[in-house]
């Protein structure tokens, strides 16, 4: 077949063993697949009259970087307002703040506020109220599971005490039942959130957009979407209306808690729906929040008695939806960051083998998100289980400290702390590891997770201490991580995840080689482009 492009790289990682022992320079595409591989003079041969050739020269060639989770459109919700992630200190709080409080009207919105920074004073809306006055204000903390509303918020959503809901979500109250303004998990944020004006749909198209093109300049080929709505689907098919999407989505809707077999029902017939680049392939299930505001599942309580409560409040109605998508063949992700949290989704998961069909069983993948904090007995049970693990490295580089002084290792103590983000561990034990940002909880770029991976640090910054280094994953493996382990983790290793004859052109040109430079300095480095199906969709001007 007469290739419609070919790409030349002094360098090229497969990540097909096949070719492992060979020098692999060139890759031959034609509509939209990889047709050969092979040397430089192999591609001579290749050539026609009008193949298209990308040298590349002395740049490195992967397989298309994938982020295993990232939430691009309910990132827009997300990222509204001051970026708080940078600050360290109230003070610096405190000044990003009122720089934006001068201006007129609305609210006052923030994002990526990471309680560290509040130091020994208490989360609450007294610490708004200071800077804010008569003007709402809600700021959304950076692991997205929790906000702080100051009192004028609380008051026009009518927020006055406590209130139950369907999933563990909470109000929190002081002891005369007065809310504080900390709204924990999403049903409770909803009740401020649906106060504020809402973006046009014009306006939110062309944010989505100016994002996915920045995914793809960032090396991303593709990414693992861990919610969907019908947003999701009107804005994608707006975007590909105007022409191709840059890279390829796969996204997984949410069930619930308090959904039943009817609510289920709808989200299976969505499974397969989707346009030419983007698709509905997965369900997304939490059955816990987070270490940080005290939502976790732990075996044990953290130092302020929380993290005792699963997400779903009967949690056998969880492993109950879990069955009903495994048994007709539809993929599972579950976000289970504590130990009795992710204790639950693996024994849901075993149980699979006894009602599941063997075949179904094979076929489908199901997965774990975050695993932040497990003993022994856990990760060995990933690997006979078969499932899949989906971490994120800058969670713990970005948001944790070596020493534990940080909030998150503060709660849970020593122990459980040292068992943070097992990563090698898990890879050690055979299991298959994705690798992802959790846009927008951390950065996307895709360069200084995959160095934060080896690091167990944040690159850039060799004075820090590295946080549990025996979990460091070799350059290797932090490239699988976003490649044939990312592939393997959707259950699509047959048609992508390695420069392998009869799969999809995807690839990641990068100025270093990922497998030979440092992390510090491969982090700095530039991405050169990306393809997707073959397709050009970001291609850096070099200098001459």
């Amino acid at each position: 077949m007469t290739p419609d492009l070919i790409v030349l790289a002094d360098t090229i990682h497969t990540m097909d063993e096949r070719h492992q022992d060979q020098s692999v320079q060139a890759a031959a595409v034609s509509g939209g697949l990889i047709t050969a591989v092979g040397s430089r003079q192999d591609a001579k041969d290749w050539q026609q009259a009008d193949t298209r050739v990308v040298d590349l020269g002395n740049a490195t060639l992967t397989p298309g970087l994938v982020d295993c989770h990232m939430h691009p459109v309910f990132g827009l919700d997300l990222t509204i307002g001051v970026d708080l992630a940078a600050a360290t200190s109230l003070d610096e709080v405190f000044t990003l703040l009122s720089a934006e409080a001068a201006d007129d009207g609305g609210w006052l919105r923030g994002w990526g506020l990471n309680p560290n920074a509040f130091g020994t004073v208490p989360l609450h809306r007294s610490v708004l109220d200071s800077i804010t006055g008569d003007r709402p204000a809600l700021l959304r903390l950076f692991d997205g599971h929790s906000a702080l509303a100051n009192s004028r918020a609380l008051e026009l959503a009518g927020v006055h005490g406590r209130f139950e809901f369907d999933q563990a979500s909470e109000v929190v109250c002081d002891a005369d039942g007065v809310p504080t303004g900390l709204l924990l998990e999403a049903a409770a944020m909803e009740l401020v959130q649906r106060h504020i004006p809402q973006e046009s749909f014009a306006q939110r198209k062309t944010r989505l957009a100016e994002l996915l093109g920045d995914f793809a300049r960032s090396g991303l080929t593709g990414g693992h979407i861990m919610d969907h709505s019908e947003e999701s689907t009107a804005l994608f098919q707006a975007l590909e209306a105007d022409g191709e999407l840059p890279l390829r989505l796969r996204a997984a809707p949410w069930c619930m808690p308090g959904s039943g077999e009817a609510e289920w029902k709808e989200l299976a017939r969505s499974i397969g729906t989707g346009g030419r680049r983007w698709s509905i392939e997965a369900i997304k299930l939490f059955v816990d929040g987070t270490v940080d505001n005290g939502t976790a599942w732990l075996y044990e309580a953290d130092i302020h008695g929380q993290s005792t409560a699963p997400f779903w409040p009967r949690p056998e109605e969880y492993s109950a939806a879990v069955r009903y998508f495994a048994s007709r063949g539809i993929p599972t992700a579950t976000h289970a960051i504590g130990d009795a949290g992710v204790d639950h989704v693996l024994e849901a998961l075993e149980s699979l083998r006894n009602n599941v069909p063997a075949d179904i069983l094979h076929r489908t993948v199901h997965r774990i998100e975050h695993i932040e904090t497990v003993p022994d007995e856990l990760v060995a049970r990933f690997k006979g289980a078969g499932v899949v693990a989906s971490m994120q490295p800058t969670h713990c580089t970005h948001y944790s400290l070596a020493d534990h002084s940080d909030n998150w290792s503060t709660r849970l103590g020593s122990e459980r702390a040292d068992r943070a983000w097992r990563c090698r561990d898990l890879r050690d034990a055979g299991v298959t590891l994705g690798i992802g940002s959790d846009w927008p909880i951390a950065p996307y770029e895709p360069l200084p997770i995959i160095a934060d991976a080896q690091l167990r640090r944040r690159s850039g910054n060799p004075e820090q201490e590295p946080i549990a280094p025996s979990q460091a994953l070799t350059a290797l493996q932090a490239l699988e991580g976003y490649t044939s382990h990312a592939a393997k983790a959707a259950g699509q290793w047959d048609v992508s995840g390695s420069i392998t004859v009869g799969k999809r052109a995807d690839f990641t040109a990068f100025e270093l080689d990922p497998l030979t430079t440092a992390p510090d300095e491969f982090a700095e480095g530039s991405v050169l482009g990306t393809f997707v199906d073959g397709e050009i969709q970001f291609m850096l001007e070099r200098q001459a």
